[in-house]
């Protein structure tokens, strides 16, 4: 059987024409590497060290709780619409995130 809406629907996709580039340095202990904005549409990380970076949507990340985990030269794009801080930590303190928010 077929589906039928006889409404029209419009879907607007989110644009973005801004990006803020910030570096975080690598640290065993975990910290922010984007503070929750409300501006966001979307944003990348790209984990520039030797170390695993675990990334974590919420204030603290751990190396058995996270969102994701990027092993060294890994990247990462934060889904869009997620608007919350997001927190990472390290395997090991060398190198940096290079982070790009998109608003």
């Amino acid at each position: 059987m077929a589906l039928f809406n006889p409404a029209s629907v419009t879907v607007a996709e989110s644009t973005s024409d801004t990006s803020i580039p910030t570096t975080v340095a690598a640290n065993i202990a975990s910290g922010i590497i984007l503070a929750a904005n409300s501006n966001r549409k979307g944003g990348t990380i790209w984990n520039d060290s030797t170390a695993t970076l675990f990334i974590e949507f919420g204030a603290t990340a751990t190396n058995s709780a996270f969102t994701a985990k990027l092993y060294a030269g890994g990247y990462y794009e934060i889904p869009f619409h997620y608007i919350g801080v997001i927190s990472g930590i390290w395997s090991a303190a060398n190198g940096n995130a290079l982070v790009r928010e998109l608003t």
